[in-house]
C-alpha cells in the first residue's frame, strides 16, 4: 500500500469516528431526560463556582484596597523637596521591583505606587505615567484606591486630596 491511501484510510476513520461521536452525542442529548439533566446540573454548578470566584475575588480586592489606605494613613510623609524626591524615588522603584516579580506580586505593588503618587507635586501627571508603564491590573487598583479616597474626603468635606 502506498503511503497516500494509508493516510487517507486513517484520516477517513477519524473523519467517521468523529461525525459519529456527533451524531451519539446529539441523539443522547435530544432523547436521554437523565444526560440533560445531568448537563443542566452541569452548567449549574460551574456557574456557582465562577460566581463564588468572582466574589471571592471582589473581597480580596476590597480587603487590599482596606489594607493599602491604612498602611498609607499610618505613615509619615517627608516634608522637604529633596526628601520626598527620595522618597518617591525609592516607592518607584520597589515597586517596579515587585511588578517585575511577577502576576503574583502585583497587589504588593499597589502600596508603593499609591504612597508615590501622595508626594508626587503633579498627581495627574504621575497617573498618566502609570496609566501607560504599570500593568493593568495594578493601574486599577491604584485608581479605584485614589477614588475611594477623594469619596471620602468629600464626604468629609475636606479637599486636601492633592490631585490637580
Amino acid at each position: 500500500m502506498k503511503t497516500q491511501n494509508v493516510t487517507l484510510y486513517a484520516i477517513g476513520a477519524a473523519a467517521v469516528l468523529g461525525i459519529g461521536y456527533l451524531v451519539y452525542f446529539d441523539y443522547k442529548r435530544q432523547n436521554d431526560p437523565n444526560f440533560k439533566k445531568q448537563l443542566k446540573r452541569e452548567r449549574k454548578k460551574a456557574a456557582k463556582i465562577a460566581k463564588a470566584s468572582e466574589e471571592e475575588d471582589k473581597n480580596a480586592k476590597i480587603k487590599l484596597i482596606e489594607t493599602v489606605i491604612t498602611a498609607a494613613a499610618h505613615e509619615t510623609y517627608p516634608k522637604t523637596p529633596e526628601d520626598m524626591e527620595k522618597y518617591f524615588m525609592a516607592q518607584v522603584a520597589e515597586g517596579e521591583g515587585l511588578c517585575a516579580k511577577g502576576e503574583a506580586f502585583y497587589n504588593d505593588a499597589v502600596l508603593p505606587f499609591y504612597k508615590a503618587i501622595k508626594v508626587y507635586p503633579a498627581p495627574k501627571e504621575l497617573i498618566n505615567i502609570y496609566q501607560q508603564t504599570l500593568p493593568q491590573p495594578v493601574f486599577e487598583t491604584v485608581i479605584n484606591i485614589l477614588a475611594i479616597e477623594q469619596q471620602a474626603a468629600e464626604a468629609q468635606g475636606s479637599g486636601d486630596i492633592p490631585v490637580e
